[in-house]
């Protein structure tokens, strides 16, 4: 689980541990999908780059 520069790769490391997981009753099990959800949708807003559009010309 490492990277080109022999660093361990922190994202595959957090799915790796997130798969670990052995949920105990369906609101665990909830529980873990709305944290893998909200780290999606934050994923999303911090890559979120539509204000450089206003650079090409149409």
């Amino acid at each position: 689980m490492s990277d080109s520069n022999g660093f361990v790769d922190k994202n595959l490391s957090n799915v790796a541990e997130d798969l670990a997981k052995n949920p105990v009753n369906s609101h665990q099990a909830q529980q873990l999908q709305q944290q893998t959800n909200d780290r999606r949708h934050q994923d999303a807003l911090n890559h979120d780059k539509t204000t450089d559009l206003k650079h090409f010309k149409s």
